[in-house]
């Protein structure tokens, strides 16, 4: 049994509910000891396919609680949900080649609007699909608002109550939504493990009640004995609220901005099967509220702070992955080939593009030929899916291989470029101004053309 993300909110409640039933293995991409109820953890960064397949090997089942993960480049040129579909593609590649029999994922409840659905919960949908493309049953639970103490939706909730006595509530404060209990959605997941019939299933999971979260805040506020003035504006402003959010409360940005994006959409079950299949009543949201707020007076360290931090780099290393629509039918080494073409063609006036018989390929500036990059097919990593090429040289990249540089399909028609753990030879500040802005660049216009090809 293993679960990535295991050293997060629910990863780390999870651990001793499935203690008792299985032999638990924690993916985590820090060093950790065997603690929160499992047997022990494995580092793993799940941007790697590689290192993915060596943690998933002897695998039976797997849950994946995995979102909005930031990588530990010094450089990351991604959005949050290219790295959560490119984390979501290796874990379901790996569960398919280790024989893993089933996959349970604890996404989020999806606004009933079947269109202007927030990037956060596009992604989510999107890692749903992810995880089921290759073939692994997939168990979809998908929850709004957890909460437990160290949840980071309720601790932003906890922190503008207690720090604010008078609060200015844009229009989202009004959105409903139908939070759950952390002690529900582990009893769930765990039900859902190893249950027959819960295979290739979506469930809404939720408490019966659905409120607002303006509702929530003045509940919080009763339960924790302040009393609050809350002024309603007929605004709602992305930008203005995530910034208000971040400076409020502590929470990243990077947090903040996905969550706020999500908060004009009503996020309510449409049923709550799953709970009657495993005989759980739900706990009532007065009740869900009250267990958070007693434990939150019991939290010593600060949650936002508290949290694992991604290992500081020890080298200045780069990740860039970009999106593109590609033409269905067509394979990553027709992506590949094409993009040395395309390169050829257009950026021609000062770059030459050289094929040695290997299939390298060369990078060369033109008024003093030199190789700006060297890139050599890794051919045990290629497939009809996925073409690979190490960064093996060139005046732009540090002596011997320096990271790859990949092209990925997912899905009929979506493509990815993705370039890791590469170490510009360039120094750092003029690399970040010159190089990486350049590749930005030049991927955008590979994509544009992709689309013209279609």
């Amino acid at each position: 049994m293993l679960v990535a993300g295991a050293s997060g909110f629910v990863g780390r409640a999870l651990g001793p509910a499935l203690a008792t039933r299985f032999r638990v293995v924690g993916l985590s991409r820090h060093d950790r000891d065997g603690s929160d109820g499992y047997d022990r953890f494995l580092r793993c960064d799940l941007l790697a396919l590689e290192d993915t397949e060596r943690a998933l090997v002897g695998v039976r089942y797997a849950v994946y609680l995995v979102h909005s993960m930031m990588p530990s480049a010094r450089l990351t040129q991604a959005p949050f949900a290219d790295i959560d579909l490119l984390c979501a593609d290796n874990f379901a590649r790996a569960a398919a080649k280790a024989g893993v029999e089933r996959i349970v994922y604890l996404g989020g409840l999806i606004a009933r609007e079947d269109h202007g659905l927030s990037e956060h919960l596009r992604s989510r949908l999107e890692v749903e699909r992810v995880l089921g493309s290759t073939g692994v049953p997939v168990t979809v639970l998908r929850a709004g608002l957890i909460l437990g103490a160290a949840g980071s939706s309720y601790q932003i909730v906890s922190r503008l109550v207690r720090r604010l006595p008078v609060m200015v509530c844009p229009r989202w404060t009004h959105t409903r939504t139908q939070p759950i209990a952390l002690a529900d959605v582990v009893k769930l997941l765990a039900f859902a493990i190893d249950d027959p019939a819960s295979a290739g299933q979506v469930f809404d999971i939720a408490a019966p009640e659905v409120v607002s979260y303006l509702e929530i805040m003045r509940r919080f506020a009763a339960l924790s004995g302040v009393r609050r003035r809350f002024v309603g504006v007929p605004l709602f402003s992305p930008g203005l609220s995530r910034l208000w959010l971040s400076l409020v409360t502590g929470a990243p940005r990077a947090l903040a901005g996905p969550l706020v994006e999500s908060l004009r959409h009503e996020m309510t079950a449409r049923d709550l099967r799953l709970a009657a299949a495993a005989g759980l009543v739900p706990t009532p949201f007065e009740a869900a509220l009250a267990a958070a707020v007693a434990e939150d007076r019991r939290l010593v360290a600060d949650p936002f702070a508290a949290a694992p931090k991604d290992p500081t780099p020890t080298r200045s290393t780069v990740l860039s992955i970009q999106r593109m629509a590609v033409p269905a039918g067509r394979d990553a080494a027709w992506i590949a080939a094409r993009y040395s073409r395309w390169s050829a063609r257009n950026l021609g006036w000062f770059l030459g593009v050289v094929h040695d018989d290997d299939g390298t390929v060369r990078f060369r500036l033109r008024v003093v030929g030199v190789d700006l990059l060297v890139l050599r097919p890794l051919r045990e990593r290629c497939g009809p899916d996925r073409f690979v090429y190490g960064i093996v040289g060139g005046w732009l990249a540090e002596p011997g291989q320096s990271g790859t540089f990949e092209f990925r399909t997912s899905g009929e028609t979506i493509a990815l470029t993705i370039v890791r753990e590469f170490e510009p030879h360039l120094p750092w500040w003029i690399y970040r101004v010159t190089q990486a802005i350049a590749h930005a660049w030049v991927m955008w216009a590979f994509g544009r053309s992709l689309r013209a090809a279609e």
